[in-house]
């Protein structure tokens, strides 16, 4: 090449470089860490967090979505109104919408996946999102009505939630193994005890996303999990599983730690079907025997906030009740002797996650300083969800509650833990009917004070959202308003 030709062309060259360098990035693949695999892919057959991890918002789309910051914004729905009474909404459809197989995205397929999801006898783990609706009509393929029994203000929210996205009749029996969904994202394969493969749906009704593949990698143990982060293996934990190594990552430039809120309120659940745990005197025993503060400290490393009812201390209604049932050994030694229970034995059945074994062992010796023989079962988590969740076969167990806005639980019937309470179930009623932001707010501290002073479980703390996270990747939530890594606006910066 000539001189003068190489003198012009190699600032033109120079240029280049970076600009091909950033194309490179942006079409990086990404490896997500979780500490849990789910039991299976379809959202609106399980209680398991993990399945909305990997599918909410990424695979499957519901007619409304739940942001980063937890409001409600349009999906497979543009726009929706109530009727001035409150008892019908009218849903505007997203048109030119397709299933991941092709197949067509319409008001009848709306029909079809709300109406499977609150059919009698459904696998839908929250059917109290759907308890208010009478009749679903698709009035054209782009209008759908639900015409309520009941007013209902939180539907939209409700219709946001992973149990009430959108399946397709011709696939959603297979989604369990073979998910099939209207996002970004459609599902490439799964590799059991590894991970589940996403890639990007290049025929997406609305912007691609930029990621090509997102990896979601299943890391159970918290050691592993630092090193994969350290060696580059993973690039984010989301819910990082190793709260005691961030003063190590905090200090390290690669990386961004991010500690934000969740909708996880971490229980004592105690099973009260059962002698002696239907007496509140042992309930409030079990209660008062615990160091919230101990736990935090000891196994979240002083990164969860301690709670005294079923309600998120960042939410609207709060309202602080740890001082009722208050650590107070001799308080719980009291009331067992009250009750008349001598040499109480106590299992104590703990779930895979490190924040449900770390304090099980902590609880499980406050126990036993006042006199309930505490021995602990772990179990994984299929056993643990057919076992406690289903079949009710347990004693004491600790689980973080992420599902936003679920103090409706304690008055389910059905529910894995439960005390018959007319009065709650008063104030439930009244807030399901009340549409007024102020009395709602009233009733719920209604309910948490209620919840806390009948000592339903032991309410340990709110979990964190222990975020990290390669430096040079951006979009990527803060707090966990709902159950989900969304990764449908992440991208690689460089």
């Amino acid at each position: 090449m000539a001189p003068m030709v190489l003198r012009f062309l190699l600032p033109v060259l120079l240029a280049l470089v970076p600009l091909a360098a950033a194309a490179q990035a942006a079409e990086r693949p990404l490896v997500v860490g979780m500490a849990l695999e789910p039991p299976h892919l379809d959202p609106t057959a399980g209680a398991a967090a993990a399945i909305d991890e990997v599918l909410y918002a990424n695979v499957f789309e519901g007619l409304t979505r739940i942001t980063g910051e937890g409001t409600v914004a349009p999906a497979l729905a543009t726009a929706w109104e109530a009727s001035d009474d409150g008892l019908s909404w009218t849903f505007t459809l997203r048109e030119g919408v397709t299933f991941h197989d092709g197949a067509t995205f319409d008001a009848r397929i709306a029909k079809f996946a709300i109406d499977r999801a609150r059919a009698p006898g459904a696998e839908n783990a929250q059917p109290q999102l759907f308890a208010a609706i009478e009749e679903v009509t698709a009035e054209d393929a782009a209008t759908l009505r639900i015409d309520l029994s009941r007013p209902d203000a939180a539907l939209p929210h409700s219709l946001g939630w992973g149990d009430a996205v959108m399946v397709h009749p011709d696939t959603a029996d297979a989604n369990k193994q073979v998910p099939v969904g209207t996002g970004p994202f459609r599902f490439d394969r799964w590799r059991r005890g590894d991970r589940v493969i996403l890639m990007r749906n290049a025929d997406y009704w609305g912007e691609l996303a930029a990621l090509p593949r997102v990896d979601f990698a299943f890391v159970a143990d918290p050691t592993v999990a630092l090193a994969s982060l350290l060696a580059g293996d993973v690039h984010a934990f989301p819910n990082f599983p190793a709260p005691e190594q961030l003063p190590v990552l905090e200090g390290d430039p690669r990386f961004t730690v991010e500690v934000g809120t969740t909708e996880g309120e971490t229980i004592l659940a105690i099973n009260a079907r059962r002698e002696p745990f239907d007496d509140i005197r042992v309930r409030q025993a079990i209660a008062r025997a615990i160091d919230r503060q101990a736990l935090v400290d000891g196994a979240m490393f002083g990164t969860a906030t301690p709670i005294g009812s079923h309600y998120p201390p960042h939410g609207p209604a709060f309202v602080d009740l740890t001082e009722v049932n208050a650590h107070d050994p001799q308080s719980a030694r009291e009331l067992l002797a009250d009750a008349g229970v001598e040499d109480l034995a106590a299992s104590l059945v703990l779930p895979p996650p490190a924040y449900a074994r770390r304090s099980g062992e902590i609880i499980a010796a406050q126990l036993r300083a006042v006199g309930i023989e505490t021995r602990i079962e772990p179990v994984e988590w299929a056993e643990w969800l057919s076992r406690v969740f289903r079949g009710k076969d347990y004693d004491l167990t600790i689980v973080a509650h992420t599902e936003p806005a679920d103090i409706g639980i304690y008055v389910r019937p059905d529910y894995y833990f439960g005390v018959p309470d007319a009065r709650l179930a008063q104030i439930m009623g009244e807030l399901e009917r009340e549409a007024d932001p102020a009395r709602r707010d009233e009733l719920l501290r209604a309910a948490q004070r209620r919840i806390a002073e009948e000592a339903v479980n032991a309410f340990l703390f709110q979990l964190p959202k222990v975020g990290v996270w390669d430096a040079r990747l951006s979009g990527l939530w803060s707090h966990s308003p709902v159950q989900a890594n969304d990764v449908t606006d992440v991208s690689w910066t460089e």
